[in-house]
């Protein structure tokens, strides 16, 4: 499902127009960077948390040459899915 597909169902299920059910799903994805961005845990009970996970540093090798290669730390955005969601999977 791409975004628009998301939307379109949203808009069905939840009886809202399209550009409605659009200006809400661009709300979520921009809270949810702005509050990554500050550093904040996004906790959805039942469904799950985004949170930023820092990555160390390490050492690669470039498969061709097999020369090292530095790989700088960095911080990653991470999603753990909460109970609900996992038990609807299943």
């Amino acid at each position: 499902m791409n975004k628009s597909e998301l939307i379109d169902a949203i808009a069905k299920k939840a009886g809202l127009t399209k550009d409605a059910a659009a200006k809400a799903v661009n709300a979520y994805t921009d809270t949810v960077i702005e509050a990554l961005k500050a550093g904040d845990k996004l906790m959805l009970a039942g469904f799950g948390t985004y949170e930023v996970k820092a990555r160390a540093a390490r050492i690669a090798h470039n498969p061709r040459t097999g020369a090292a290669i530095e790989i700088p730390a960095t911080k990653v955005p991470a999603f753990k899915a909460g109970k609900g969601l996992k038990d609807a999977v299943k």
